[in-house]
């Protein structure tokens, strides 16, 4: 199944929703309409009964260079614009949306990813990169802060030293840095990066999809848990998902020494 939106693509096959950014000949840069396109699709996505993972990537040879600056038509000369509107409005809400679905997500960058741009991929939970493609925390170019969950995911993937040299220079880093800073998870040759993606997607979407996404969870409040509290909610995870169906088949399958068929609860 696929639909098409007017910034958009969405389709859904074997368990497998890809959401594509599609405005190529702006490097897929947000826009008031692509916020409403991808608001949508991901609405679809999760009241749909189809999908169990969700891969974000990018038309052409940009996975997104951040907000389109021109849709706003910022002009120095003219009053000025609440910037801290369009995060409320807009990018804090897809950036909470990505972390709360309900099934894994990986962000497929194929080319470079900027501004916003790259820490939507960085909310996601595995980030895979071509070769070709880099990364770049531009908001100092226009005398602003990394936006977009970028103060959050940056010092905590990289450290203080790295992320605040991303985010004062607007160092191009490239997927092959990225890579061995721990940055994304794996950066690979740039004909490999669909068929990589979409094959660990596959295998993602027929798992145990709910166990997946507590394991979001758990390690998002251990970034702020004492060690205490961290062990509490493991217990509290473990107690929940030991009860679930996909627990028992996990184990019968293994026991019986044959594939588990999980239903992602």
């Amino acid at each position: 199944m696929t639909q098409q939106f007017e910034t958009v693509r969405l389709e859904v096959a074997d368990g497998v929703a890809t959401l594509t950014l599609a405005r190529p000949e702006r490097l897929n840069s947000f826009t008031l309409q692509m916020h409403r396109d991808v608001h949508d699709a991901l609405a679809q996505v999760r009241t749909g009964p189809a999908a169990r993972c969700l891969v974000l990537t990018g038309e052409g040879r940009g996975f997104c260079a951040g907000q389109d600056l021109a849709d706003r038509a910022v002009d120095p000369g003219a009053a000025s614009v609440d910037l801290g509107e369009s995060i409320e409005r807009h990018y804090k809400p897809l950036v909470l949306s990505l972390r709360a679905i309900e099934m894994p997500t990986i962000a497929a960058v194929n080319g470079v990813a900027a501004g916003a741009g790259a820490n939507i991929a960085l909310a996601c939970d595995l980030v895979f990169a071509a070769r070709s493609a880099s990364f770049v925390q531009s908001f100092s170019k226009i005398g602003l802060v990394p936006d977009c969950g970028g103060t959050w995911f940056l010092p905590r993937l990289l450290g203080t030293a790295r992320a605040m040299g991303l985010a004062l220079t607007a160092e191009k880093l490239s997927a092959e840095q990225a890579e061995q800073w721990g940055l994304i998870w794996k950066c690979v040759d740039d004909d490999a990066l669909m068929p990589m993606v979409t094959a660990l997607a596959r295998q993602l979407a027929a798992g145990p999809t709910h166990g997946y996404v507590r394991t979001r969870q758990a390690f998002e409040s251990a970034s702020t848990l004492p060690l205490k509290a961290s062990l509490d909610l493991e217990r509290d995870f473990q107690r929940e998902l030991g009860h679930g169906v996909d627990y028992r088949e996990g184990v019968a399958a293994f026991i019986a020494k044959r594939t588990p068929q999980f239903k992602g609860h």
